[in-house]
């Protein structure tokens, strides 16, 4: 049984000198259980998700980021890839609407494509999230964004967010990469009820955020 905790407010990361603390704001997480609140500090990473790239790319004109105007251009495309190959697929337009929000989906460009899997429907991208494995050694990461009744989500529906627009801390393991879809049979009612709807075990977390299309923070 999973133990639900209220949602947290999580405070975004101390900004850097060089940022603006009035146009950023924090993507909150809500942890599922205790152990994923108190996950260790050590394990995450800087992220900062944006509903589109016009978005990143304004708040990266303004300075002091781990990112730049490119890394916003390259991690958008990085993510509207990854999104056509992972994000999951329905056997109907009714079916993906229920799962992720009225006019939240469409058509599966892959399957237009004549890539296989029979004639589907997915939701759509509307936003990404970038994080930096700098620190570690690492570059730059991305996830795209897609929707839920309740917010926002990763693709395989592990994580689920408030917004998509904020900047924080989360666990390295959000930019883990959802197996791919592309191809394969969408999924029916049936299957659906079975694993009890897209994204029902996700770790909750949430975003709030200013005006001026900064960004806002993800928590966890």
């Amino acid at each position: 049984m999973t133990i639900q905790t209220p949602t947290p407010r999580i405070s975004a990361p101390a900004a850097r000198p060089a940022r603006k603390r009035s146009r950023h704001v924090a993507l909150l997480l809500a942890g599922a259980t205790m152990l994923t609140l108190a996950a260790c500090e050590d394990d995450k990473v800087d992220a900062q998700a944006f509903p589109d790239l016009d978005s990143c790319l304004a708040a990266a004109k303004e300075g002091g980021l781990f990112f730049t105007e490119d890394d916003c251009r390259t991690q958008f495309a990085a993510a509207e890839k990854e999104h056509l190959e992972t994000a999951p697929r329905y056997a109907s337009k009714e079916l993906c609407e229920q799962e992720h929000g009225a006019g939240a989906c469409g058509g599966d460009p892959a399957a237009q494509q004549n890539q296989g899997g029979g004639f589907s429907f997915m939701p759509l991208l509307v936003g990404y999230m970038m994080g930096s494995m700098l620190s570690r050694g690492g570059g730059i990461f991305s996830q795209p964004m897609i929707r839920t009744p309740n917010g926002y989500s990763t693709p395989n529906g592990n994580q689920s967010f408030a917004s998509n627009r904020g900047s924080a801390r989360v666990p390295g393991n959000t930019f883990t990469r959802a197996p791919s879809t592309i191809g394969k049979a969408p999924m029916t009612s049936t299957q659906v009820s079975q694993r009890g709807g897209f994204g029902r075990s996700a770790t909750s977390r949430g975003v709030s955020g200013t005006g001026g299309g900064a960004a806002r923070s993800v928590g966890g």
